[in-house]
């Protein structure tokens, strides 16, 4: 259970991105993303997050509080985050959004990904 919840808070499952990307649009700028994401929560099963317009990032995951801190650099979402104690580290992430999804894709782009749910 603990690699499982891990992996989603990493932002990051193992899942190829596809070429065309499912139809998913590239996020660049900040002030898009945070009116995405202003007042709704992410969520996916087992993780319900905060991602706030003043760079902070709490919720929970597998039953332990999440908290951390994001800012926007050069176009990617930059976070690090806590898993209760657990300290799941920084990455910078590029989004995408399709609908009510938005998909956060490790390493500026070039890692896995992981789709969450804006509610």
């Amino acid at each position: 259970m603990r690699l499982c919840a891990l992996t989603f808070l990493s932002f990051a499952v193992a899942a190829p991105l596809p070429a065309a990307a499912e139809g998913f649009s590239q996020i660049s700028d900040e002030k898009t993303f945070v009116s995405l994401v202003d007042g709704r929560k992410l969520t996916r099963f087992g993780i319900q997050l905060d991602v706030t317009d003043d760079g902070q990032i709490k919720g929970r995951a597998f039953g332990r509080n999440v908290t951390g801190a994001w800012d926007w650099r050069s176009g990617y979402f930059c976070r690090n985050i806590y898993w209760g104690d657990y300290e799941i580290g920084a990455n910078c992430q590029a989004v995408q959004v399709k609908n009510q999804t938005l998909r956060f894709i490790s390493d500026q782009g070039t890692g896995d990904f992981a789709d969450l749910r804006l509610q």
